[in-house]
């Protein structure tokens, strides 16, 4: 695999964290060091230095190894995504997750208004992944407009369904010319290999690992799963096949001597 590089940014783990429904300040910062990431995403309270929230989750980031991508997960359309991202860049952070979601039930991006966000946002000289739908023609606009990445979804926020479209995915993956980071419905540490398999640059995860009876543990195990995927892929694995293929020598042994 090809070296992970988004707006100049290396990074040397595939693996993302977002830093939502984490029991505790501790349990985070424990899970934060299984998982060996270097980016994790927060949501605009958490930046508020002015609020509890803040105190509790990123004062245990060390910012100057983990990247810390804003996201603007509440926002219904463009223009408040925007404001969000402004709020962001007067807080000090350059990189903005795009989420517009207006739909409660199913928080399934929008995509006209997450294309004008994208738009909006990368004038203003920021970093922007934008979370989308698995839709190829959106992915290559998105990136048309300055996207730095593109993050479609595997199955609905939060869903733990894993990848449920891995068709659009592989076409995504092989159209873009910017990273492809799959976020959201990724459930298991087998999920996440699976995205990687598929071609995906790296995956993000929050639900699977924070509600999980042990947090830290499954986010050495995603951890793991990612890196495991990516030797594998490295190794060259074979081809699929249609037909069988004998694993055993294509002679018999004469026994009886």
């Amino acid at each position: 695999m090809k070296d992970l590089v988004i707006a100049g940014r290396k990074f040397s783990n595939r693996f993302f964290l977002g830093t939502g429904k984490f029991a505790s300040s501790d349990i985070f910062a424990a899970a934060l060091e299984a998982s060996g990431t270097e980016l994790v995403t927060a949501a605009l309270t958490r930046v508020d230095e002015a609020s509890a929230e803040s105190d509790a989750i990123l004062k245990v980031v060390d910012q100057s190894k983990v990247e810390v991508m804003l996201n603007t997960a509440g926002a219904r359309n463009a223009e408040e995504a925007v404001r969000i991202a402004k709020l962001g860049r007067a807080a000090g952070y350059r990189w903005i997750k795009l989420e517009i979601h207006p739909d409660a039930r199913y928080l399934l991006p929008d995509p006209i208004e997450t294309l004008k966000a994208v738009e909006a946002v990368a004038k203003l000289g920021l970093v922007v992944l934008p979370y989308i739908n698995a839709d190829p023609v959106l992915a290559r606009r998105c990136e048309e407009a300055g996207a730095a990445a593109v993050m479609p979804l595997g199955s609905p926020i939060g869903s733990n369904r894993g990848i449920r479209t891995r068709d659009m995915i592989e076409i995504i993956v092989e159209q873009s010319h910017v990273p492809v980071v799959v976020d959201a419905g990724i459930g298991l540490p087998s999920h996440a290999a699976e995205a990687i398999e598929l071609g995906a640059d790296a995956v993000l995860v929050n639900t699977a690992v924070a509600a999980a009876d042990d947090p830290v543990a499954m986010a050495r195990a995603f951890n793991l799963a990612v890196q495991a995927a990516e030797i594998a892929l490295k190794a060259g694995p074979p081809s699929e096949s249609r037909t069988a293929s004998a694993t055993s020598p294509q002679h018999t042994f004469d026994l009886i001597g």
